[in-house]
């Protein structure tokens, strides 16, 4: 997954023609570390997405308007907007259940 910045932030999600996976984490998060494989395997099976990782620490701006108040925290974003949050540790199967009901 690519990691994102403030600078692209709203070319590469807010513009985005398809809904956008937005990975919030911190490099020092265990829970971070262990659904970035998951979600890095999403990638792989979902082409309708796109996906991309925010470090918090570097970008505390983008957690803070995204209201990113706990991590691992995952928006997705469609036409721009922020349409989904999930806070935690989730499975594959369970994160494929959000994609599918985007």
């Amino acid at each position: 997954m690519e990691k994102l910045y403030e600078e692209d932030f709203e070319e590469r999600v807010l513009s985005a023609e398809h809904p956008v996976v937005v990975d919030f984490y911190a490099d020092w998060c265990g829970p971070c570390h262990m659904l970035s494989p998951i979600l890095e395997e999403l990638e792989s099976k979902n082409d309708d997405f796109e996906f991309f990782k925010v470090n918090v620490d570097e970008c505390h701006d983008l957690a803070v308007k995204y209201n990113v108040f706990s991590i691992p925290t995952v928006v997705i974003f469609k036409g721009g907007r922020a349409v989904v949050q999930s806070i935690g540790l989730k499975s594959e199967e369970e994160m494929q259940k959000i994609l599918n009901g985007i």
